[in-house]
């Protein structure tokens, strides 16, 4: 990635010319975008003067010719398939092989153009074509002793029994041994079939045990000879036939016995079923159970099959199966083992794996170290990742696109953009094409971090390079949008897919689901899910936990559970996550007998609790500050086997904090250490609100020393706790010091700051740098809120100057902020406390005052109300007009005259100036307590 902020070009732009290569099918992944020329064609040899050329063209042969010539090369050639053949095979052949290599040079359209190819060679004449004899059979071919493997010994009247690792070990004592053959038989695989094949990797130690013809080996005297080239000899009489007669079946079934056939028969409907019934393993292992001997390929298909579904168990056994009949693995079954532990994210085997190759000698090869980097990417493990990639590179000097896209996909799950900007730029410069899959996985890395300008510059790259947008590509687009908040551009993309023919599918309609949940706007949710259902598609459990989570947000609990009783009913197994959010809404409205109950729903579908669905419950007990009964589910979460993780004692803590219990924070903070969990900042945020909650400072002070011995920064809502907490204490001059170090820190104060020194300025009489406060405010960009104004106007009163109470309270209205109920409350218990019949601006501002609250329908507490009927009193004696006003806010309970009196009595020792200190305005609390909140109205 250059300073242009361009993505790293993906070989296209490299070149001179415009060519683009359309894509028109989805199967295709790649583009060569090669520099390199094709390589050199070798000169033709020149040809045999004993050969004439035809006088017509091979186009215009007999029918019998045209047959010959419409044979192809054999599959399994040696090296030098041609020898030993007619110059008529030879000529054919040639002319075949220069007209392939003519049409593939025409597909090639971007590398012809760069660098054309030689053109091809005449077709050769006919001249005297029909006057050349045709070779005997007998002529072109070798004397046996030319096809004889030097290395290779024959080992006959073998003891049935015997094994390989014994026969093996037996020949190994003259020499190293490259590989065994024994032969086994064809009904009894337990046993062979008395005669095998030990091929050294030097001839002499072949010489040295043929010189032991005739010994005894557990009772049999053995035949020991070397290689006749017998087999290779009728090889090449099958291949000579299969040229001039065209019939490959045909030779194939020849030396076939009727055993061959039926085994052949069964593998190839094995692997037909495992092609055409991938999720129906039961007719996949039936199929295999058929095969009367199974050999290394049918096992390895097997291992394959498991291992693709992540059944790591079953792929061992069949491993263990194979071994046991004395069949050597080879790279690829152990690969296709490894790859099984792999899906099943068990590393530890899948590496215990890899070491047993190693010790067997057996190599690994790109794929089984591809199929490792990708099993750590999926568990989150880059540098492991990285470790293994690198040992590739060592050992292979060109790699493929496929490990380039594991080892790329790792590092985007991590977020390591950066990382995987250099791997592709890597990858290019080898010479490596970039699949369109690895679009896409550098998309998503930029969702997660939420990079929007890189996340369209790989977009727009993948269409120059000629690919097609597919559904999946479209579907990183919406997930991207989505991600940023920008529904309204994923809804662009959508009708895009439309009008270029595309369907959306499961995953796409749930990308715009949870964006729609994500900004609360339900009803939008709810008709993508609509159009989902039009479209055919059926929802699967995923989109179903998406549409309880947007009922719940919009707090429709019944119609939340009632969609997860139609998911049993359509055979949806519900999972923790589809619980996790009807628990947490129930416990956000208090209702903790319902989010109980769903818990217990939870578990009889089957769901295990995990800690997050714990912590779920635990979080609603805080809120409703049931201490007692979150300790309850912390001990069940013990018992249950589910460890508490740092979320779990955070939460504790801040429960005891919020009821002022800083012995039992600091417990839990103590619990949480010797349980070796991570401690951070919201850990001592927690710890912190409860030392300030419960006015210890100095307990607070001695947690922020420990805090920087932790190198852990403390943020905003750190110093909002602490400035805070002297505020409680009306210690103005520790608060303003806060501030002071807050900004040297470079940690800029929020409004909560703001309102919390306020707070402390207003304790201590010191209106004066209040209003300055909040000038500064103002100058930053700051804008005071409902508790700010709430708090000017607590100070104002405290000062005994109602007025400006009165004034802060226009202002407030004058921003367009609509006064609350700690609002009235505050400005109401001051101007009642200080007002008189002489006063008239305050005796107005009451009136006005008391008409808003009627008008928005607020009524107090009856201690509220008992506490401003004494100030009534003084103001208009037994009634009035400001009275009756008032008395509209009352509770209902307020009923007549005389039980107003008799509640008056009961309180007469209360001052009306008491309690103006009581009065507090907490930045966790929506609501200011009572000025009279000692009294209780029974």
């Amino acid at each position: 990635m250059d300073n242009g902020g361009r993505l790293l070009s993906l070989s296209a732009p490299h070149f001179p010319y415009s060519t683009t290569i359309l894509r028109r099918h989805s199967t295709v992944t790649s583009i060569s975008y090669s520099l390199k020329p094709p390589p050199q064609q070798p000169p033709e040899p020149p040809e045999s003067p004993d050969l004439r050329r035809p006088e017509k063209s091979l186009g215009s042969s007999s029918s019998s010719s045209s047959s010959a010539s419409s044979s192809s090369l054999p599959k399994t050639p040696l090296k030098n398939p041609l020898k030993g053949r007619s110059p008529l095979v030879q000529s054919e052949v040639a002319s075949k092989v220069s007209s392939f290599g003519s049409a593939l040079a025409s597909k090639l359209r971007l590398s012809s153009k760069l660098s054309p190819p030689p053109p091809p060679p005449p077709p050769p004449e006919e001249t005297q074509f029909r006057s050349e004899p045709k070779p005997r059979k007998e002529e072109t071919l070798k004397p046996e002793l030319e096809f004889r493997q030097e290395k290779k010994i024959f080992v006959g009247n073998l003891p049935t029994w015997i094994k390989k690792p014994d026969f093996t070990e037996f020949f190994r004592q003259f020499g190293a041994i490259e590989n065994v053959i024994l032969i086994k038989g064809h009904h009894e695989v337990e046993k062979n079939k008395g005669f095998g094949f030990v091929m050294y990797t030097e001839e002499k130690s072949a010489i040295k045990a043929v010189e032991f013809d005739g010994v005894e080996f557990h009772g049999r005297v053995l035949t020991v000879k070397l290689d006749d080239g017998k087999r290779l000899k009728t090889k090449a009489e099958q291949r000579v036939r299969w040229v001039q007669d065209g019939g490959e079946e045909d030779v194939k079934m020849l030396n076939k016995s009727s055993w061959h056939q039926e085994r052949e028969e069964s593998r190839m409907s094995l692997q037909r079923i495992i092609d055409t019934n991938e999720d129906n393993w039961q007719v996949v292992v039936s199929a295999f159970e058929k095969i009367n001997k199974p050999s290394r390929k049918e096992f390895g298909l097997m291992v394959k099959f498991y291992g693709k579904r992540g059944d790591m168990h079953r792929a061992r056994e069949m491993f263990e199966r194979m071994r046991a009949r004395g069949i050597t693995p080879t790279t690829h079954v152990y690969t296709s083992l490894i790859h099984a532990y792999a899906v099943g994210k068990d590393i530890e085997e899948a590496l215990s794996c890899v070491r047993k190759m190693k010790e067997e000698g057996i190599e690994m090869s790109l794929v089984t170290y591809s199929v490792i980097v990708d099993g750590f990417s999926k568990v989150g493990n880059a540098e492991a990742a990285d470790h293994w990639f690198d040992e590739a590179k060592r050992k292979y000097k060109t790699l493929n696109a496929s490990i380039y896209g594991k080892i790329i996909y790792a590092h985007c799950q991590t977020r390591n953009m950066e990382r995987a900007e250099e791997l592709v730029r890597e990858m290019e410069e080898e010479g490596i094409d970039a699949p369109i899959a690895i679009y896409h996985t550098m998309m998503d890395g930029y969702t997660m971090v939420r990079d929007e300008k890189k996340g369209l510059i790989v977009f727009k790259r993948l269409k120059e390079c000629g690919f097609t947008p597919t559904v999946v590509t479209y579907g990183c687009l919406i997930n991207l949008y989505t991600k940023v908040g920008k529904i309204s551009k994923a809804l662009e993309v959508s009708r895009i897919m439309k009008e270029e023919g595309i369907k959306h599918n499961l995953k796409t309609y749930s990308m715009m689901i949870n964006g729609f949940v994500k900004l609360k706007d339900y009803a939008n949710a709810f008709a993508v899910f609509e159009d989902m259902v039009n479209d055919g598609l059926k929802p699967d459990v995923i989109l179903y936990n998406n549409i309880i989570t947007a009922f719940c947000g919009m707090g429709n609990m019944d119609r939340a559970i009632q969609t997860v009783k139609e998911m049993q009913k359509l055979r949806h197994r519900p999972t923790t996550r589809t619980f996790m959010p009807i628990i947490d809404g129930f416990g956000k409205s208090g209702d903790m007998r319902r989010s109980l109950e769903v818990f217990d729903m939870m578990r009889r579908c089957g769901c295990i609790p995990t800690v997050h669905t714990f912590n779920a419950l635990i979080n609603g007990l805080v809120e409703k500050r049931q201490m007692e009964k979150a300790v309850e589910i912390l001990d069940e979460m013990t018992l249950a086997g589910v460890s508490a993780n740092e979320h779990t004692y955070t939460k504790i803590m801040q429960g005891y904090a919020s009821v002022g219990d800083t012995g039992k924070a600091f417990e839990y903070f103590t619990r949480h250490q010797n349980e070796g969990l991570e401690v951070d900042v919201f850990t001592y945020e927690a710890l912190l609100k409860a030392c300030c909650k419960s006015g210890r400072m100095q307990s607070a002070l001695a947690v922020t020393k420990e805090m920087s011995t932790r190198n852990i920064p403390r943020n905003s809502y750190v110093y909002n706790i602490l400035i805070d907490g002297w505020a409680r204490r009306g210690d103005v001059w520790e608060a303003a010091d806060l501030m002071q170090q807050m900004k040297k820190e470079g940690v800029k104060p929020d409004i909560h700051t703001y309102t919390s020194f306020i707070s402390a300025c207003s304790k201590a009489g010191d209106m004066n740098r209040a209003t300055k406060t909040i000038e500064e405010m103002e100058a930053l960009g700051v804008k005071p809120n409902i508790k700010t104004y709430t708090t000017l106007i607590k100070g104002w009163a405290r000062a005994s100057l109602p007025e400006k109470a009165l004034k802060c309270y226009e202002e407030m209205k004058e921003m367009g902020l609509k006064p609350d109920k700690a609002v009235y409350h505050c400005l109401m218990t001051s101007l009642l406390s200080r007002a008189s019949m002489a006063e008239a601006y305050i005796y107005s501002g009451v009136m006005s005052i008391c008409k808003e609250m009627v008008e928005a329908g607020l009524t107090v507490d009856m201690g509220t109300a008992v506490h401003w009927s004494k100030c009534l009193c003084k103001i208009e004696g037994f009634g009035g007009e400001l009275t009756e006003t008032l008395q509209k806010t009352f509770p209902p309970d307020w009923s007549s005259h005389q039980h107003h009196h008799s509640l008056l009595d009961q309180v007469s020792d209360v001052d009306s100036d008491d309690g103006d200190d009581d009065v507090d305005v907490d930045e966790d609390e929506d609501d200011v307590n009572s000025v009279s909140g000692m009294l209780s109205y029974k």
